[in-house]
C-alpha cells in the first residue's frame, strides 16, 4: 500500500487530520489498533476550545455540534463558602462549548466514508520504520495478513502508549514530567448538572469539579490519593463528598442517581520534545500529556493537527517544507503555554499531601485576589478559552 500522508491513531486527533488532509486533497491511510466501539466506549471530557469548534466547523461536520453542544459564557471557582465566577464571554469576547470527546470522535468516524478517508481498524504489531528517511514506512498485521504501508510523511496521533514517539531515538529526544500525588474519581451519572457552567472547588477536603455532557447528563469528580481503589466508592458515598466539597450553594442542586461510570485517573503532566523528527511528526497525547484541570487535553491536540495539516498542505500543494521543518516549534509554543496553565490551575485548586499552612495561606490569597482582580480574571479567562493558534 502506498499513501502520502500515514496517520497512526484513529482517535479525535487522527480523525480530524485525516478529514483536514483529505480537504485538501491529500492522499492518507488511518490505521488503528482498536476497534470502533472500543475507541467511542471511552469517557473522555469534552469543553471545547473556538480552535476545535472552528475545525470542526470548517470541515462542515459541525451540525450535531451546533445542535447539542452547549454554549458556556463563563465558569466558577469555589473556596468553600463562595462561587467565584469567571466572566469568560465578556472578559474575552469568545466562549467554549460543551460537547463530549466521544461525540467529536463519532461525528469524524461516521463521516470517514462519504469523504473518502480509509480507517483501517484492527491493525495490529503496528510499526514505524526509516523515519530520518524520506520513505518512511508502517507495518502491521490486519486479519493474520502482514502489511506495509509507504507514505512521504508519518503521523503519529497514537496517544501517550503507542508506537509512534517510541520511534524516535532517544539521544534525540527530551523528556519533561510531573506526575501528581492524587487522581481524579469520576462518577458519571444522567441527572441535571448542579450548575449551568463548570465548577472547581477547592475544599479543605480536597479538590472536586462538577461538569456536565448535557442538560441531562452530569460528570462529577473528587480528587483522591492514588492508593484509593474504585471498588470502596459507593455512589452514595461520591455524592455525600461532593455535597461536602462543592460548598453549600452547589450542593442544594444536585441531582443524585445512579452511575453510568465510574473511574479514578492519575494525573501528570508531560511534554516530549521534539514534535518532528525525520519525517514523523506528533500530535496529541504522543508528544503531551496535561491534567485535566483546564479541558486543554483534546483542545491541544486539535491545534497540533491545525499546525501539521498547514505544514503538510505547504509540503505537498506548494513544495514548501518550511512549515514542517516548523512544525515543532511552532506546536510546543502553545504546548507550553497549556501546561503552565493547566500546572496553575492544578497548584491552586487541590491540597497536595506536602503542602503545609503557608501552601494553604497562599491558596486563598490568590483566590481572593482572583476574586476581586478584573486583571486576574481576565488571564484565567484568556487562558481557559484558548489562546491564539
Amino acid at each position: 500500500m502506498k499513501t502520502q500522508v500515514a496517520i497512526v491513531g484513529a482517535g479525535p486527533a487522527g480523525l480530524l487530520l485525516g478529514h483536514l488532509l483529505k480537504a485538501e486533497g491529500i492522499d492518507c491511510v488511518v490505521v488503528e489498533r482498536q476497534q470502533p466501539d472500543y475507541i467511542l466506549g471511552r469517557i473522555r471530557a469534552g469543553v471545547l476550545e473556538q480552535i476545535t469548534v472552528g475545525l470542526m466547523s470548517r470541515l462542515g461536520l459541525d451540525a450535531r455540534l451546533k445542535a447539542e453542544g452547549l454554549v458556556e459564557e463563563g465558569f466558577n471557582l469555589a473556596d468553600g463558602e463562595r462561587l467565584i465566577r469567571i466572566d469568560v464571554a465578556n472578559l474575552t469576547g469568545k466562549t467554549v462549548v460543551v460537547y463530549g470527546q466521544t461525540e467529536i470522535t463519532k461525528d469524524l468516524m461516521d463521516a470517514a466514508p462519504s469523504r473518502g478517508l480509509q480507517i483501517i481498524y484492527g491493525a495490529d504489531d503496528v510499526a514505524l520504520h526509516d523515519i530520518e528517511s524520506d520513505t518512511p514506512s508502517v507495518s502491521f498485521t490486519h486479519d493474520g495478513t502482514a502489511h506495509r504501508l509507504d507514505a512521504r510523511f508519518i503521523v503519529g496521533c497514537d496517544g501517550f502508549h503507542g508506537p509512534s514517539r517510541k520511534a524516535i531515538p532517544q539521544s534525540a529526544v527530551r523528556e519533561y514530567e510531573r506526575v501528581y500525588p492524587f487522581g481524579w474519581l469520576g462518577i458519571l451519572a444522567d441527572v441535571p448538572p448542579c450548575n449551568h457552567e463548570l465548577i472547581y472547588a477547592n475544599h479543605e477536603r480536597g479538590f472536586a469539579l462538577a461538569s456536565m455532557r448535557s442538560h441531562t447528563r452530569s460528570r462529577y469528580y473528587v480528587d483522591v490519593p492514588l492508593t484509593e481503589k474504585i471498588e470502596d466508592w459507593s455512589d452514595d458515598r461520591i455524592w455525600d463528598e461532593l455535597a461536602v466539597r462543592l460548598g453549600p450553594e452547589a450542593a442544594a442542586n444536585i441531582t443524585r442517581g445512579p452511575s453510568i461510570e465510574k473511574s479514578i485517573a492519575p494525573l501528570r503532566s508531560y511534554v516530549f520534545e521534539p514534535m518532528r523528527h525525520g519525517s514523523l511528526l506528533l500530535c496529541g497525547d504522543s508528544a503531551h500529556i496535561v491534567p485535566p484541570t483546564g479541558a486543554k487535553g483534546l483542545n491541544l491536540a486539535a491545534s497540533d493537527v491545525h499546525y501539521a495539516a498547514e505544514a503538510l498542505t505547504a509540503y505537498f500543494k506548494h513544495a514548501s517544507n518550511d512549515a514542517v521543518e516548523g512544525y515543532s516549534t511552532k506546536a510546543l509554543a502553545r504546548v507550553w503555554k497549556s501546561e503552565r496553565f493547566s500546572w496553575s490551575l492544578t497548584k491552586l485548586m487541590h491540597r497536595f499531601p506536602d503542602d503545609g499552612p503557608f501552601e494553604r495561606a497562599m491558596q486563598v490569597a490568590e483566590l481572593d485576589y482572583i476574586a476581586t482582580s478584573t486583571a486576574a480574571q481576565t488571564s484565567i479567562a484568556e487562558n481557559y478559552v484558548g489562546l491564539p493558534v
